[in-house]
């Protein structure tokens, strides 16, 4: 089942001179990892703010699960795409500890609902034990993970990733990246994962699109 449809999308900021992403296509199945890799300026972060709805495409269009989502004469809300994002910062609430940010957009399912779903995530990222703390209480591998299950919980058809993990330590990384592969696995989950890092690609991901 294809999950992801990228046709013919091209996108340039208004202060730029020639386009950032030009007449670019792919398509993406079900619980397949694609990694994105390229430089800085190449118009990796910019691919997944156009999927996620946070920008709109000059030209082409892109539809989630069978569904378009963009083109020239529709526009999908951010918000009812179906999409995950977690992203480099992490954009954890510093006001709100580990259940409360995974439980944030959860908000429209019943009580029991979201009580069991939290838990489910709590599990998958294992981060039993920590429920109560907050992000400056926890390490980078532990923040990453609250971010992850924030973006997991509301069962996404498609999660996107931005350089997640430029604010860990060489050790870290390496743990982390199994971690997570091991975490998108379980979850059955499709997800497009931007990257500089060729061993980010080696270790996590099914298949890689350049941006050179």
């Amino acid at each position: 089942m294809t999950i992801l449809n990228i046709e013919n999308v091209s996108f340039t900021y208004y202060s730029a001179q020639s386009k950032i992403i030009d007449n670019l296509s792919f398509s993406m199945n079900k619980g397949e990892i694609v990694g994105i890799l390229g430089p800085s300026g190449r118009g990796k972060s910019t691919l997944l703010r156009l999927i996620a709805g946070l920008e709109s495409p000059m030209e082409g269009s892109i539809a989630i699960s069978g569904k378009t989502v963009v083109d020239a004469s529709t526009f999908v809300p951010p918000e009812t795409r179906g999409v995950g994002m977690v992203f480099q910062d992490y954009a954890l609430f510093p006001h709100l500890n580990v259940n409360k940010n995974i439980d944030f957009g959860l908000h429209r399912l019943s009580s029991s609902q979201r009580f069991k779903r939290l838990q489910e995530m709590v599990e998958l990222v294992q981060l039993k034990g920590l429920e109560k703390r907050y992000p400056h209480e926890l390490s980078g591998g532990q923040q990453q993970r609250v971010a992850l299950a924030r973006a997991l919980a509301p069962k996404p058809m498609l999660l996107l990733m931005d350089e997640p993990f430029s604010n860990l330590d060489t050790g870290l990384k390496e743990s982390i990246r199994n971690e997570l592969r091991n975490i998108l696995r379980k979850a059955e989950m499709t997800c497009l994962f931007v990257t500089h890092d060729q061993r980010d690609v080696e270790a996590i991901c099914d298949h890689v699109l350049t941006m050179a």
